[in-house]
């Protein structure tokens, strides 16, 4: 059997998990264990992608098919479906949600259309499994895109802001509630609340603003990185470490870091 064939993969799985002769790590885990490394790999893809190494992106997304692989396994074990039904599952559902290719709908030409067209079929998936309107966002999404979800569900039956000036009043509003809050001496799970309210509203505005707010904050982070980093060199050449600097002296170092940028 040749190791490019998924079949190899499926082996390899059974062997870890055997009772028997398999890894004891292995044999412990959970769907519950095993979910946050699946989250993990996710992000280990988007990051190989976003440095574009494509041989890192080849090894990540090898690594993310294995927990695939995985949770399919455990289910098997638990007799709910195998690998086999995973792949029928997603090879019907894209089927049924492209009939512009599988089918004989012939008025979807865009990109734009195909979007509306795949939010009408799974608007009947929710009709027909009697869900809610926000019922099927994944609560285990990342909370900035879970946000995005929630509002964007939302807007379609026109629950939402008519403009992005008037989700920038709304996020005033809500920072002046976090210093009210604070100033009032309030418990720390209603700061926490505050807070959850403003960067709600700031997911919001980044959806008016068509930008991904997950995306946003990544780029602000590496910007961070990059400007601290520039500090912590700067020092180093004038003999100097963090500890010794003053939060003047590191502020001016900064906005020399800004200039060059």
């Amino acid at each position: 059997m040749a190791k490019t064939d998924i079949a190899a993969l499926l082996q390899i799985m059974r062997r870890l998990r055997d009772p028997k002769f398999g890894c004891p790590w292995d044999l412990e885990q959970t769907f519950a264990t095993i979910a946050p490394y699946t989250i993990e790999e996710a992000y280990e893809v988007a990051g190989a992608i976003e440095e574009e190494n494509w041989p890192e992106l080849k090894s990540e997304l090898g690594d993310l098919l294995f927990q695939v692989v995985f949770h399919a396994r455990m289910a098997e074990e638990k007799k709910l479906f195998d690998f086999a039904d995973v792949v029928g599952a997603i090879t019907d559902k894209m089927e049924r949600r492209h009939p512009h290719v599988f089918g004989d709908r012939n008025d979807i030409d865009s990109a734009e259309a195909q979007t509306v067209a795949w939010e009408e079929h799974k608007k009947r998936e929710r009709a027909e499994k009697a869900l809610g309107l926000l019922d099927d966002v994944p609560r285990a999404l990342p909370a900035l895109l879970r946000a995005v979800k929630l509002q964007k569900r939302a807007s379609t039956v026109g629950f939402d802001w008519d403009s992005a000036p008037k989700v920038v009043e709304k996020i005033a509003e809500e920072a002046l509630e976090i210093v009210d809050a604070q100033a009032r001496g309030a418990a720390p799970e209603q700061l926490e609340e505050e807070l959850g309210d403003l960067l709600f509203a700031v997911a919001n505005l980044a959806r008016h603003l068509k930008i991904d707010p997950e995306q946003a904050l990544r780029t602000a982070n590496a910007k961070f990185a990059r400007r601290f980093k520039f500090i912590e060199n700067t020092l180093a050449t004038r003999g100097r470490t963090l500890a010794d600097a003053s939060l003047d002296e590191m502020e001016a170092i900064w906005q020399a870091a800004k200039k060059m940028e």
